[in-house]
């Protein structure tokens, strides 16, 4: 009788290496606590992935929205925030199920050779996400202390070192880190709306949709840009790994109660970033479509807070607020890097020279722009990263709505057909919406 192994096909091949192996499971979920206590053992992983909803892309677009249309648009933020809720549980219920992380779940079911585009595909999007982060955060130095574009780019480079201390101290230390600098955020706009006062009826009444947003041929345009922009790839797989960081056991009755709290803390958390996304937009309705101003840029923003809301801190609060979601960025990215990395094609990296990597790749061609095109093009580089985002988005969600709606892989908690439905749905939307965003680009429409 022959004895030799069967050899397995390279699709039916199996990630034994945990995403972000060094936190892995770290955090106890006690089996014995009540139920509140195991669901706080939940919180944390939704409000990092929430971080990549508040980028300086979606302020821009917010900022732009609000100035020209007012109110009108909120009703597009919350059918976007919608769809990015439902995107998200379902990456909590693929890692949950499966025990691996979107990437790893990739390298098992594709063939070995398409393993390296799709890494290259995901390493180009976090680098897009790094760029966007790299002048948010350079612009939010500049508008709070001064410090000239080009130099605050470089000092960018130095939060590597946060990063480090962070990771010594352990992953809850990280998720309060983010937590607490979103509280920054919330608190600096909370002031901010109201020094602006604005129109409460208005507010309300604009989350209900209109039709004027479909045959508004500019207020479609703004609004297709908002949805488009709603989900980062890299958050999908961001999400998919650290949720992996608590030990909520084995049997499929512990994986169904820690996806149902896994979904309750990025569901809240999302909403949080509604409410962040939602803030920017009411503050430019109230303080710049009120008075007949249209404004995108930051800078500019900035420059207008003060004289139109009479207080001189006003735009203080803006830049310090726009500081910290680049500092969040920054933590939430540098992740996404490892498991994207580790994942797809099993290399491991120092955290400290992955993200010197990283940002170094991002730092170069803003530097670039700025010394042969001026601060100016800032803004078309921004626009550059998401059309970037833009082309990655297809390969991360059209695999994960895939997984999650096979039974055979992730047996008692697939999703149900209506979730399968709803999520093909929204995949489909969001393909086509950045497909155009893509189009647009190419066709100097943006």
């Amino acid at each position: 009788m022959d004895t030799t192994p069967t050899r397995r096909p390279v699709w039916l091949r199996d990630s034994s290496t945990p995403p972000l192996a060094d936190v892995f499971r770290s955090i106890p979920v006690r089996a014995g606590g009540s139920g509140w206590r195991r669901f706080l053992a939940f919180v944390g992983p939704g409000y990092l992935v929430a971080v990549g909803y508040m980028d300086p892309g979606n302020w821009a677009t917010s900022l732009a929205g609000g100035s020209q249309f007012g109110y009108a648009l909120l009703a597009v933020a919350l059918i976007s925030n919608i769809m990015a809720i439902i995107l998200q549980s379902l990456c909590a219920r693929l890692a949950i199920a499966t025990g691996k992380d979107l990437a790893q779940a990739c390298r098992d079911a594709f063939p070995r050779w398409l393993s390296w585009p799709l890494w290259a595909l995901a390493e180009l999007a976090i680098c897009a996400t790094d760029l966007a982060e790299v002048i948010g955060t350079a612009i939010g130095l500049n508008l709070i202390f001064g410090i000239p574009l080009e130099i605050g780019i470089f000092i960018t480079a130095a939060d590597v070192f946060l990063i480090l201390w962070l990771q010594t101290k352990g992953f809850r230390w990280i998720e309060a880190f983010i937590i607490t600098l979103l509280g920054v955020i919330a608190t600096c706009f909370v002031i901010q709306i109201a020094l602006a006062d604005p129109n409460w009826g208005d507010l309300i009444r604009g989350f209900a949709p209109t039709t004027d947003i479909v045959t508004n041929p500019d207020m479609l345009y703004l609004a297709l840009g908002i949805i488009g922009a709603t989900v980062m790839p890299h958050n999908l797989y961001l999400h998919s790994g650290i949720i992996q960081t608590r030990a909520y056991g084995h049997t499929v009755p512990e994986k169904r109660e820690a996806l149902k709290f896994a979904t309750i803390d990025s569901t809240v958390a999302l909403m949080f970033a509604l409410t962040i996304n939602a803030s920017l937009l009411v503050l430019a309705a109230a303080t710049f479509h009120g008075n007949g101003m249209v404004v995108s840029d930051l800078t500019e923003a900035h420059g207008l807070l003060s004289p139109l809301l009479g207080a001189a801190f006003a735009p203080v609060l803006f830049g310090i607020a726009l500081l910290c979601c680049g500092l969040n960025s920054t933590v939430t990215a540098t992740m996404a890097g490892q498991i994207v990395m580790e994942g797809f094609i099993d290399i491991r990296m120092a955290a400290w020279a992955r993200r010197l990597v990283t940002r170094l790749v991002a730092i170069v061609p803003a530097i670039v722009v700025i010394l042969i095109y001026g601060e100016a093009q800032l803004g078309e580089l921004l626009v550059l990263s998401q059309v970037i985002l833009s082309l990655q988005l297809p390969f991360a969600v059209v695999p994960l709505v895939m997984f999650t709606a096979s039974k055979g892989k992730l047996g008692a908690l697939v999703a149900p057909l209506w979730l399968t439905v709803a999520a093909a749905l929204i995949a489909t939307l969001l393909v086509t919406l950045n497909v155009k965003l893509i189009f647009d680009f190419l066709t100097g429409a943006l």
